[in-house]
C-alpha cells in the first residue's frame, strides 16, 4: 500500500531558524508514522524568486498540492494563526481532506468554551471525538489513540 501523502501546512519555513528546528522535527515525527510529507516549503525552492509572477506560481503550487494531497496537517499557532496556513485549512475542508490541527502554542485564540481556536477551524472533524485530531505537541504525533495514525493505517 503506498503511503498517503500529507500537506504539511505551516508558518515556520518563513523563518530559517524555524525551517531547521522546529519545522525539520515536525516533518521527521510525520514521516516516523508512515506519512509521506509535502512540505510546501521545500517543494517551491525551486523557483526562481527573481522573475516577474514567482508569487503566483508558488500559491497554484500550494493549491494544487492541497487539492492533491490527502490529508493536511496544519500549524495553527498564533493568534490568529497565519492567514496562508487558514487558507490552506478552508480549502482541505472545502475538499473533504483528512484534516489534523496543530498547536503548541499556549495562548488562548477562542470564540467558544468548548474549542481552542475558533469554533470553524473545527467544523470538519467529528462534534465528539474532535480531540483525536488535536496535536499540542509532537510527541502526540505517534499516539495510535490519536486520529493520525488510525488514519495513515487505514
Amino acid at each position: 500500500m503506498p503511503k498517503k501523502t500529507l500537506y504539511l501546512a505551516n508558518p515556520y519555513g518563513f523563518a530559517k531558524q524555524l525551517q531547521t528546528g522546529p519545522l525539520a522535527d515536525l516533518v521527521d515525527a510525520l514521516e516516523s508514522v508512515g506519512a509521506e510529507v509535502w512540505e510546501p516549503f521545500s517543494r517551491n525552492n525551486q523557483l526562481d524568486f527573481t522573475e516577474p509572477g514567482w508569487a503566483y506560481r508558488i500559491g497554484q503550487n500550494d493549491v494544487s498540492d492541497v487539492r492533491e494531497a490527502d490529508g493536511l496537517f496544519a500549524v495553527v499557532n498564533g493568534c490568529p494563526p497565519d492567514e496562508g496556513v487558514m487558507v490552506e485549512l478552508g480549502l482541505a475542508m472545502a475538499w473533504k481532506k483528512a484534516i489534523f490541527l496543530f498547536r503548541d502554542d499556549f495562548r488562548k485564540c477562542t470564540d467558544s468554551e468548548h474549542y481552542p481556536l475558533n469554533l470553524m477551524l473545527f467544523a470538519s472533524l467529528p462534534e465528539k471525538g474532535w480531540e483525536r485530531y488535536w496535536y499540542q505537541s509532537i510527541s502526540e504525533i505517534n499516539d495510535p489513540d490519536k486520529a493520525l495514525v488510525g488514519w495513515l493505517n487505514s
